[in-house]
């Protein structure tokens, strides 16, 4: 006789690891880009789309970079890691770019890595949360990935001489990663600014999936199975709790966020706010206030040209530029 709660388990779990492929960059991803989700936000009409960020571009442009990247998971995104990169008096930090659960470096920041090069900064963007040689990195216990990220600045410091760096993340590296380096990790002496761009920094739901796996009480094995940083990141986890214990903030950085109102990842989307705290202003950024035909989700967003003016504005507040809904 079929068992109802193991079928239940069973269907959980597998929903699970659905949620898990699409933030992998699989090939999942591929057809999500090109297929039209009946389910997806309305666009403006054509007469407006013909100038309008495209809905799917940045999608699809993830999914490319992460295909490149299972050649050579290590690769570097273009611009990132010139170890003999000099600061400049314009930009005096080095930014430091943390990509996101289940990705990788090239295949988060082949997009905004080349962006920042070309504005003239120093660009370096690790790997971590997982072996060498895997694709699918950030993995780890957030606490353990947290000694990788601090021992990473560490070299770009040493290399540059600058006093401190500038740290931009995606996901698990805009939200609960860089967060718990700068209140843990030493990382606040050594930190100007964090900008995190869908950040996961008061858990997440994942649409509904992850409440569903700790009601069914498969959420441990959901964990061994996708890695230790799936859990670390759902509402209500022990690494949150410590984390939002005293306030979202640490004093003497300087916080953004990027946040889409279509994030189907970290949900809700108001989870990925800041509040500040003393000596620690925080600037809460929405993409569709800024462009509001951009419809980057999740994944689509670490390839958004709004995005992209959206960061180098916070990086350098005194040449802020108007931000623009043209690709």
């Amino acid at each position: 006789m079929r068992d109802p709660a193991g079928a239940a388990h069973l269907g959980a779990l597998l929903k699970l690891r659905d949620v898990a492929a699409a933030l992998a960059g699989s090939a999942v991803l591929a057809v999500a880009a090109a297929t039209p989700s009946s389910s997806s936000p309305s666009v403006p009409p054509d007469s407006a789309r013909t100038t309008a960020v495209a809905p799917n571009t940045g999608l699809a442009k993830f999914a490319a970079a992460f295909t490149r990247s299972q050649a050579a998971p290590e690769t570097a995104p273009p611009g990132a890691n010139d170890w003999a990169c000099e600061p400049s008096a314009a930009h005096p930090r080095p930014v430091v770019l943390i990509h996101g659960t289940w990705a990788n470096a090239h295949a988060n920041w082949s997009g905004l890595s080349p962006v920042l090069k070309q504005a003239g900064y120093c660009v370096y963007a690790l790997n971590y949360g997982a072996p060498e040689g895997d694709v699918f990195k950030a993995r780890g216990h957030v606490p353990e990935s947290a000694e990788e990220v601090a021992a990473f600045v560490d070299r770009v410091l040493d290399a540059t001489g600058a006093e401190k760096a500038d740290l931009v993340g995606h996901s698990q590296g805009g939200g609960l990663l860089p967060r718990w380096y700068l209140k843990f990790g030493g990382g606040a002496a050594k930190t100007h600014r964090l900008v995190g761009i869908a950040p996961s920094n008061h858990g997440t739901t994942a649409s509904g999936m992850a409440s569903l796996a700790k009601s069914l009480r498969v959420l441990d094995a959901t964990a061994r199975m996708t890695g230790p940083a799936a859990k670390d990141q759902t509402v209500g986890s022990d690494v949150n709790a410590r984390l939002d214990a005293g306030g979202d903030t640490v004093p003497g950085v300087r916080y953004t966020t990027v946040v889409t109102r279509t994030d189907e990842v970290v949900t809700p989307y108001r989870q990925q706010y800041l509040a500040a705290g003393p000596g620690a202003p925080v600037d809460n950024l929405t993409l569709q206030d800024a462009c509001p035909v951009d419809m980057s989700a999740h994944l689509g967003v670490a390839y958004s040209t709004v995005m992209y003016r959206l960061v180098l504005n916070a990086l350098d507040p005194a040449n802020t530029r108007p931000v623009s809904c043209r690709g």
